[in-house]
């Protein structure tokens, strides 16, 4: 493992019993990197993260978390993760300031230095304001800040998040995200959560499970570039017939969108793009724009997790 990778997860299952909950699955998160891990209900995630964390052993494969396998060398690789539970894991009769130093005590910081990694949490996580207030008393957001501080009070190389935003008002998710952004540079970090949207405004990778197996594992920018060739957005100046566009060779569906814009879904490998600048040209239409469709990461989740589903319900 070179040094730049930090989570290096090889040929990891968990079984219950007869059940595979967790199947086969291989990724290495690098330095520096924020990865959005997701999946729906059932599909595996929470069991990869407890694995992850130490908290639930692996039925096959191994886990090396900073360079130390977390089977053979469990207190090294522990100590090189930072973990937020979806449910902090706060004692509200405490202020930040105390709480966060039994987290340094917590972590073996050498007692000369917890009072400066008890200030460097607080100040990466924007609470020296409220550093002698109770944690009962803060809002929300403050309180998710509180936990995400005391993940990272001892400067692990690896955060692990789950569900980090879940709870939290608009603006508490925007300063959230940027403070996960701003860990990323100095961490790796894992984010495990449903909100999709979250995904593509803080993480450089999405990886999504189903089933038990990885279904995908990419960049963002990647899975764009992949998905957006089989779509394209066109507008007319005239309009065109439906019936006509959807006549051309490899275009599969047209789909109306705003503003008389037409989306078109065809198959990859006939990009239909040289066809409709001829028809637009003989018939008058008018082409006025033409550019490939953007897919969110909400219709690709939909993709991903429901195809063999549906796959499953025709063959029966």
């Amino acid at each position: 493992m070179t040094d730049t990778v930090l989570i290096d997860v090889q040929e990891l299952s968990r079984y219950f019993g007869n059940h595979c909950a967790v199947n086969n699955v291989s990724f290495t998160v690098n330095k520096g990197e924020v990865v959005g891990f997701l999946g729906p209900n059932g599909a595996g995630k929470t069991t990869t993260m407890k694995m992850l964390t130490g908290n639930l052993a692996p039925s096959t494969g191994s886990v090396t978390i900073a360079g130390h396998d977390l089977l053979d060398d469990p207190r090294a690789a522990k100590s090189a993760i930072g973990y937020l539970p979806e449910q902090p894991p706060l004692y509200r009769e405490l202020t930040v300031n105390e709480y966060l130093d039994f987290c340094a005590a917590l972590n073996r910081i050498p007692r000369d230095q917890r009072l400066a990694a008890r200030e460097a949490a607080k100040e990466k996580c924007g609470l020296t304001k409220v550093a002698d207030r109770l944690i009962a008393n803060l809002s929300k957001g403050y309180q998710q800040r509180v936990g995400i501080a005391q993940a990272i009070i001892h400067m692990p190389p690896v955060v692990i998040l789950d569900e980090p935003t879940v709870g939290l008002d608009p603006i508490q998710i925007r300063e959230i995200r940027l403070l996960i952004r701003e860990l990323g540079k100095e961490h790796s970090v894992i984010l495990s959560t449903h909100i999709l949207p979250e995904v593509q405004a803080t993480c450089d990778r999405v990886q999504i499970i189903n089933e038990g197996q990885l279904v995908l594992h990419d960049s963002i920018d990647g899975l764009e570039h992949h998905l957006q060739s089989a779509s394209l957005t066109v507008a007319f100046n005239k309009e065109a017939p439906l019936s006509e566009l959807e006549g051309i060779k490899g275009i599969k569906k047209v789909e109306p969108q705003r503003e008389g814009r037409l989306r078109l879904f065809y198959e990859p490998d006939q990009n239909p793009v040289d066809e409709i600048v001829r028809r637009s040209a003989e018939n008058g239409w008018g082409l006025c724009e033409l550019r490939p469709g953007r897919v969110s990461l909400e219709e690709i989740f939909l993709q991903l997790t429901t195809e063999d589903k549906a796959d499953d319900e025709e063959a029966a």
